[in-house]
């Protein structure tokens, strides 16, 4: 009998898997049968956009956490798919950081050519997985939204995919319920533009904060300030940025930080990360983790320690992404084909500990950086996915950082070479500050017309 494996989510990880296992039947491989369960009406997880927040029309908490007027905040010659280029796609160079719409269109463009939509289950969350020793398989449990019915069907294997930034962590301050603004999670945060005018209150100090808070002054709120619980990120901001320690309370519409300082403030923006959520897992499948770059309880950070036909791919903090979750997917695909036999437990532990320790041990962003690139080569190493040169990917990381403490509002106006074809990005037709519509035509449309 075929083997089965159920893949959960057809975002950038879950299209990894069904990439992969496509490949290897393309290549001639008996391969499983592969279901892929996907909530939303379309594949390309957070990179679809949609305007509803909360709940969706089947009553489904809204996955998405994606804005409009997002642009890419690393350059895409990091994310590039080893097997697929932007200039293959696009039939010709662009420029380094596209708009979401064009990035969705890369994502979706890959996959299209590879045939795998027959795969996708659109609008069948999971609701169940369920490991049976007695049969050694899972039993998933799913919901057709479209005609409101549950079903169960057996599978080998389980590829969990559903990703790690849809389930916002909402932390409570003295006085919230009551303040006289606009109060949100980034994950509901949807246009800048509605903050024309207003004085903004960031509270976080990682890439959501930042991005937001210069999202807004972009479409011209009168300040932003930023409320950290750590430490500040120290950037050049303009003279309408703020920096403050962590947010204490409020009173009306007025900010009190723990330094005693206040700031009268519209709206708050709450930056404050998300929650790793598998609520179709029972607790002994289930990943407990903050965002870690190697989370424990993974070997090689895909396979989960307790069951071994069980994967999770995508769920480490991310320097790399698009072509990381290429690598994990290869892995994952060919232990479940045997190409490679998993070692011991005990082995797999010691392994899982070394790269913790060695995470542990990291001081700053170009060690991460270059934490995640071994990782990433460690994967490469394993599976015949095509080359990809992590050397120059980690280069551009770094000096993608430079870029941006030496401008946080230009950063965004610079140009990398592609790490697979050697060509250099053009500059864009407009600056970051200046380019207002995020939309594929203008990006795309306005580019030619400037050649």
């Amino acid at each position: 009998m075929q083997k089965r494996v159920a893949v959960v989510g057809a975002g950038p990880s879950g299209l990894a898997v069904l990439r992969a296992f496509e490949t290897a039947r393309r290549n001639g491989a008996d391969v499983p049968e592969v279901v892929c369960f996907e909530k939303q009406a379309n594949w390309g997880g957070l990179w679809n956009y949609t305007w509803r927040t909360g709940l969706d029309e089947f009553g489904e908490p809204v996955h998405g956490s994606m804005y409009r007027y997002l642009w890419s905040n690393g350059p895409k010659e990091c994310l590039e798919f080893a097997d697929y280029s932007f200039e293959e796609h696009f039939g010709r160079p662009i420029p380094s950081y596209p708009p979401r719409a064009v990035l969705h269109h890369y994502i979706a463009g890959r996959v299209e050519r590879s045939g795998v939509r027959g795969y996708i289950r659109f609008r069948t969350p999971v609701r169940r997985v369920a490991w049976s020793d007695a049969i050694g398989k899972f039993s998933v449990t799913v919901k057709d939204l479209q005609r409101d019915e549950h079903y169960t069907e057996e599978f080998d294997d389980v590829v969990v995919a559903n990703g790690h930034f849809s389930v916002p962590n909402v932390p409570h301050f003295d006085g919230i319920e009551t303040f006289l603004g606009r109060v949100m999670h980034a994950h509901d945060f949807r246009a800048a533009d509605e903050f024309a005018g207003k004085h903004m209150l960031m509270v976080g100090s990682s890439y959501s904060a930042e991005d937001i808070g210069t999202q807004c002054h972009k479409y011209g709120a009168a300040s932003v300030t930023f409320s950290y619980r750590t430490k500040p990120m120290g950037f050049d901001w303009p003279a309408s940025f703020e920096e403050k320690p962590l947010l204490s309370r409020l009173v009306g519409k007025t900010a009190y930080f723990i330094d005693g300082t206040s700031k009268d403030v519209d709206a708050i923006v709450l930056c404050t990360g998300y929650q790793h959520s598998y609520p179709f897992l029972p607790d002994d499948l289930r990943l407990k983790t903050n965002n870690r770059l190697y989370p424990l309880g993974l070997y090689k950070g895909v396979v989960w320690e307790g069951n071994p036909h069980l994967f999770y791919i995508g769920m480490q903090d991310q320097y790399y992404t698009f072509n990381m979750f290429d690598a994990q997917a290869w892995f994952a695909r060919d232990v479940i084909l045997g190409r490679l036999p998993l070692p011991p437990a005990a082995e797999r532990d010691a392994d899982i500990k070394a790269w913790r320790g060695r995470e542990e041990g990291l001081q700053d962003p170009f060690q991460a950086i270059d934490f995640q690139t071994d990782y990433v080569r460690d994967l490469l190493s394993m599976t015949d996915y095509p080359f990809l040169d992590v050397d120059k990917v980690a280069a551009l990381f770094k000096e993608w950082e430079h870029h941006k403490v030496d401008g946080i509002l230009t950063y965004r106006d610079k140009s990398y070479p592609s790490v697979l074809t050697g060509t250099m990005a053009p500059v864009h037709h407009t600056t970051w500050m200046k380019a207002l519509d995020d939309s594929l035509d203008a990006f795309l449309g306005m580019q030619e017309a400037a050649q």
